[in-house]
C-alpha cells in the first residue's frame, strides 16, 4: 500500500504545531496503525530527523495508552482503540490525517502526545471503598443479582482512553465519569462513600475544564468499549439525590 500521511507535529506545549505531510510505501494490509508509525519513525530517524512522539503501551486494547484522532474520528474510522486498527481499515493511495486529542483538559506535551492526568485526579478525587478487612465474608458470598454485576462489569471496562471527550463537541468527561461512578453505585460495597464520591467526582471534572454533556451520544458511539449512554443518567440520578441530601442536612 501507498499512503500519504498528514501528522500533527507539536515540539512542545508552548508551540502552535502543525500538520507535517508524510509518503509511505510498500505498507502491509495486516500491519497495526501504530506499526506503520513505527515504519515511519524509523525512516525518519535514518534521515536524521526526530521521530514523532505518540503514547502506546500494551498494544492490546486494554490500557487506552494509543489515542490518536484519525481522519476526524477517535481511534479511527473502526469502534477500537488505535492499536487494534489495522491498515486494511484503508485503502491504497488514502490521505490518513492523525491528530491528538483536542481538549482544554488533555493539553499536548508533544506531538500526538497529550496529558490525560485529569482523568487520574478525577478517579482520585472519589476516594475509596469502605471494607470491614476483618471477619467479613467472602465476595462471592454477598448476594448482587446477576443482571446488576453485568451492568457493574460492563461500567468498569472503561479504559480511560479519552475518546469519548474526543468525540464530544464539548469535550466532555460525562461518559468516562459515569462509567467510574456507575461500576461502584450498583454494588453494595460502593454505596457507603455513594453520596461523597459522586458529588466529588463531578466537582473535579468540572474543574479540569471538561465542558458539558451534548446528549448527541457522539461518546458512546465511538467508545472502543462501547460504554451505555445509560450511565450517564445513572450518574445524574446519584449527583441530583446526593445534592438534595447535601440541601436537606
Amino acid at each position: 500500500m501507498k499512503i500519504t500521511l498528514k501528522v500533527w507535529r507539536q515540539k512542545n506545549d508552548k508551540d502552535k504545531g502543525s500538520l507535517v505531510t508524510y509518503q509511505l510505501d510498500d505498507i502491509s494490509e495486516d500491519m497495526s496503525f501504530l506499526e506503520m508509525f513505527d515504519v515511519l519513525n524509523n525512516q525518519l530517524e535514518r534521515k536524521g530527523e526526530a521521530p514523532i512522539a505518540f503514547d502506546h503501551d500494551c498494544r492490546e486494547g486494554i490500557c487506552g495508552a494509543c489515542s490518536m484522532y484519525i481522519n476526524g474520528k477517535p481511534h479511527g474510522p473502526k469502534q477500537t482503540t488505535t492499536c487494534q486498527l489495522h491498515m486494511r481499515s484503508f485503502k491504497d493511495g488514502d490521505t490518513i490525517v492523525v491528530e491528538p486529542w483536542r481538549a482544554k483538559a488533555f493539553p499536548v506535551i508533544k506531538d500526538l502526545v497529550v496529558d490525560r492526568s485529569a482523568f487520574d485526579r478525577v478517579i482520585s478525587s472519589g476516594g475509596y471503598v469502605s471494607v470491614n478487612t476483618g471477619g467479613i465474608p467472602d465476595a462471592n458470598e454477598i448476594p448482587i443479582p446477576k443482571k446488576i454485576a453485568d451492568e457493574a462489569f460492563d461500567a468498569a471496562t472503561c479504559i480511560g482512553c479519552g475518546a469519548c471527550v474526543a468525540a464530544c463537541k464539548n469535550a466532555s468527561a460525562m461518559l468516562f465519569v459515569s462509567a467510574k461512578v456507575s461500576q461502584l453505585a450498583l454494588l453494595p460495597q460502593g454505596k457507603v462513600e455513594g453520596k461523597t464520591r459522586v458529588e466529588n467526582m463531578v466537582a473535579q471534572m468540572d474543574e479540569e475544564g471538561f465542558g458539558a454533556c451534548t446528549n448527541t451520544g457522539a461518546c458512546s458511539a465511538e467508545c472502543p468499549k462501547g460504554i451505555s449512554l445509560e450511565n450517564i443518567a445513572r450518574l445524574n440520578r446519584e449527583y441530583f439525590g446526593a445534592k438534595a441530601k447535601s440541601d436537606n442536612q
